[in-house]
Formats: C-alpha cells, sequence, structure tokens
C-alpha cells in the first residue's frame, strides 16, 4: 500500500535544551530527582528530554542506565547554562531570536499534536483503510524457487535432472548461488519485484512447471512456480501504523492549508521554489 511515511522531529532540539535550562513549570505530581544549585530537575524533564533525544540515548542501557543517563545530561546541561548566565551569554540579540524561534517551533508542535490526536479516532482509521482498500487492484503475484548457477551448461544439467525427478530444494541447497532463500524458495512476489527476464519467466509458468534455462545479470536460472494467485490488501492490523501516519499527515497538511489561506502571507523577497506545507513536520 502506498500511505506516506511519516515524517519525525524531536519534541525539542538539544540546543533549546541548553539554551532554557530554567526551572520549568511543575505540575504538583513532579517528582524532583536532582537539584543544581538549587534548580529542581524533576521526572518531567526527564521525559521532555527523553522526547527530544530520542534515538541518540544508548540502546544498551536498561531502563535504569537510560534514567541515569538522563539525569547526567540534565545535570550538566544545568550547570553549563546556569554558567552561561553568569556570562550574560542570554543577552545578546541572537539568543533572543533563536528563543523566539523556538518558542514558535515548541507552539507549533503543541498545536500539530492537537490536530493529530483529534484526527486519529478508530471511525477515521477505519474509513481510511477502507477506501484504501477499495482503490487497490488486485495484481498477480507468483510463489516460486529457483536454482541459479554461473553457466548455460550448468543450467542445462539441473533442468535435466529435475526433469527426471530429484528434489528441487537439495539441488538449490547443493548448488545454488542464492544462498539467501532456503532451498531456493523465494516465497511470494509480484512482477516489478524481480527483473524482467526472471519476471517473463516466472510469470509464464503453470503452477509445478520447470522453466528451461534463463539468463539474467545475476546468471543463470532455472525456476519452478509453486502457486499463483491474486494480492490480497493487507489486513488492519497489519497496516495501522501506515494508516496512522497517512491520517496524521493528512489532516496537518490541511490544518496548514487552511491556515495559509485565511493568514496574509506577504512575500518580500523572491523564493525559487517555496516549501509546501505538506514539509511541516507531523505530531503526534
Amino acid at each position: 500500500m502506498n500511505f506516506p511515511k511519516k515524517l519525525h522531529v524531536g519534541a525539542l532540539s538539544v540546543g533549546l535544551m541548553l539554551a532554557t535550562f530554567a526551572p520549568i513549570a511543575q505540575a504538583e505530581a513532579a517528582q524532583v530527582l536532582a537539584t543544581v544549585n538549587g534548580v529542581n530537575i524533576t521526572d518531567d524533564d526527564l521525559r521532555i528530554a527523553a522526547e527530544d533525544l530520542g534515538d541518540s540515548v544508548p540502546r544498551q542501557l536498561d531502563a535504569k542506565g537510560r534514567q541515569q543517563y538522563l539525569l547526567d545530561y540534565l545535570i550538566d546541561g544545568t550547570l553549563v547554562a546556569q554558567k552561561a548566565q553568569q556570562e550574560k551569554l542570554d543577552q545578546g540579540p541572537d539568543f533572543a531570536k533563536q528563543l523566539a524561534y523556538y518558542h514558535s517551533k515548541i507552539l507549533m508542535e503543541a498545536l500539530l499534536t492537537k490536530i493529530a490526536r483529534e484526527a486519529v479516532t478508530p471511525d477515521n482509521l477505519q474509513k481510511t483503510y477502507e477506501q484504501a482498500a477499495k482503490a487497490q487492484k488486485p495484481e498477480q503475484e507468483v510463489h516460486a524457487r529457483h536454482i541459479l548457477v554461473a553457466t548455460e551448461a550448468e543450467a542445462d544439467a539441473i533442468e535435466k535432472r529435475l526433469k527426471a525427478g530429484e528434489d528441487f530444494a537439495k539441488i538449490a541447497k547443493e548448488l545454488s548461488k542464492d544462498t539467501g532463500s532456503d532451498g531456493g524458495d523465494l516465497g511470494w512476489f509480484t512482477r516489478e519485484k524481480v527483473v524482467p527476464a526472471f519476471a517473463d519467466a516466472a510469470f509464464k509458468l503453470k503452477p509445478g512447471e520447470i522453466s528451461p534455462p534463463i539468463k539474467s545479470e545475476f546468471g543463470w536460472h532455472v525456476i519452478q512456480v509453486l502457486a499463483i494467485r491474486d494480492t490480497q490488501f493487507p489486513p488492519f492490523d497489519q497496516v495501522k501504523n501506515q494508516v496512522t501516519s497517512y491520517v496524521v499527515q493528512k489532516a496537518q497538511t490541511e490544518y496548514v492549508e487552511n491556515l495559509r489561506k485565511e493568514g496574509k502571507i506577504v512575500r518580500l523577497t523572491q523564493s525559487a521554489a517555496p516549501v509546501p506545507p505538506a514539509s511541516i513536520p507531523d505530531k503526534k
């Protein structure tokens, strides 16, 4: 299926985290994990840092190690930010511009998150899935296996052995250069998933038939088709994440497009290629 891939951006940038390590407004339930020169670091701060750092946190850490890593990151960041503030690095014009940029960025992400949350309803997901399933036309696919060798003479000899009744998988394990398949089994595939020469041969065969030697860019193949069927649209649970990403991106894009229509936008410089609304990262 052709649902667009979701674009992902962290909740905050590392630059913002280091630039504004002031105490965050804390809910009553926030647990204080450390203090740095009187500034509290809470479990809420850890959650925000985890969203920001994402995959940069070492994956081999267990839950306790991950928490310690994030806490050390926040402690070091707070110390550095406090020192920068003492040196009045927060009073320059560049800092104010960066702060304004990240303020707008956080607001943008907060609203996009809200739009995503409202869009991702069971009814909307199911409706989108059904529309995609209806639009997807069935396509023929085959289940085939092959034996790949270097020369036509080798392929001829293999074809004769197979037609004499020898076991296909056994010969494939013995002679095939394609060591990535189990006994030569390629599973199910549609025409565009394989090279043209291979597809032309495989899709002419009936179940059980063995092809004559076929040459492709990889060498010489002897192919056997095991079964033929029409593709089936995958069940909802299998593609739920793709459907969700599509619904989120569609809702956010349409929302931003409406804002553009309603807003008064004046470009003072000629842009060669204005950025389309769809390029704005989606937030869930």
